[in-house]
């Protein structure tokens, strides 16, 4: 049986030596290949396939709308774009809550059909066993506390969490249990700063921080926010690295009045009637036979 001598894509034992190292993680969202190829070429050590996509990208108010279809969809998409990253299927609404076997079946879909070389699941609790066995059975598991999107119709809304004393003490006492469950990090989201200093402090597995601070041990942006692409609302957290939705207004409103002022296309952007050489494929060929005036 032959098989290649080192897994071509970023490991969970690589990303656990990053936190022993203090070499800072570094994850982005992906949803198309070829955002998920050029972040790749950027360096980024994981990709995640968020169910954000239900709001950058399906245009729905919450996550809860993301289907297993979908994400497996987008999660294929990514994984054909990228070589080098661990791809990082978020399982959604639905997908994990009802039951440990159905929670495998889902997650196993992810990594045979989707490409992805882990899942992430939000919260702690009731879902440890799930968590302990889809690990026994080879899945790796990010998990995911804070601000836990799915919850939202809970929450009410999407403010930080864990400001009072309590629910500090009890997001990290479940950092310790996704740790003991096999979980090999785990995402805080829109926490206090402290508590993720807390948090970062009590487990051994990587914490990647998404509104929660610099002390964790990585960071994760929805990519739509890095590049500002998505600028509906901008939490405190966001640094916008490009103004991209205005650049792409720019862009599209300059092509728009280029084509109605009969400046685009130029006739050095236009064909004439000569077989173009550069085409190669059969049907551009007998496109262009068929073109061809008869004698």
């Amino acid at each position: 049986m032959s098989h290649t001598r080192e897994f071509p894509r970023v490991t969970v034992p690589v990303l656990m030596s990053y936190k022993a190292e203090g070499r800072k993680i570094v994850g982005l969202t992906a949803y198309d290949a070829i955002f998920a190829g050029l972040e790749e070429e950027c360096g980024v050590d994981f990709l995640l396939v968020g169910d954000s996509a239900g709001n950058v990208i399906a245009g729905h108010s919450t996550t809860i709308p993301m289907t297993m279809d979908a994400m497996l969809f987008l999660t294929r998409c990514v994984s054909r774009g990228t070589s080098r990253v661990m791809v990082i299927a978020d399982m959604p609404f639905g997908s994990f809550q009802v039951s440990t076997e159905q929670t495998i079946a889902n997650a196993v879909r992810f990594l045979k059909e989707g490409g992805a070389q882990a899942v992430k699941l939000e919260g702690a609790g009731y879902l440890l066993p799930t968590i302990q066995r889809l690990v026994e059975v080879g899945i790796p598991v990010m998990g995911h506390l804070g601000l836990t999107p799915q919850k939202i119709n809970i929450f009410g809304g999407y403010e930080v969490r864990a400001r009072k004393p309590q629910e500090a003490r009890q997001l990290v006492e479940d950092g310790k249990a996704l740790e003991a469950a096999g979980c090999f990090a785990i995402v805080l989201e829109k926490i206090p700063s402290s508590v993720a200093r807390t948090v970062t402090s009590a487990v051994s597995i990587p914490t990647i921080g998404i509104g929660s601070g610099p002390d964790c041990d990585g960071q994760v942006l929805v990519s739509y926010d890095l590049l500002g692409i998505f600028d509906k609302f901008r939490p405190k957290f966001i640094r916008h690295y490009m103004e991209g939705a205005q650049l792409i207004r720019k862009a599209v409103s300059t092509w728009v009045n280029d084509v109605r002022e009969g400046e685009y296309p130029t006739a050095t952007e236009s064909y004439g009637d000569e077989p173009d050489e550069g085409t190669s494929s059969p049907r551009a060929k007998q496109s262009s036979k068929a073109s061809r005036p008869k004698k």
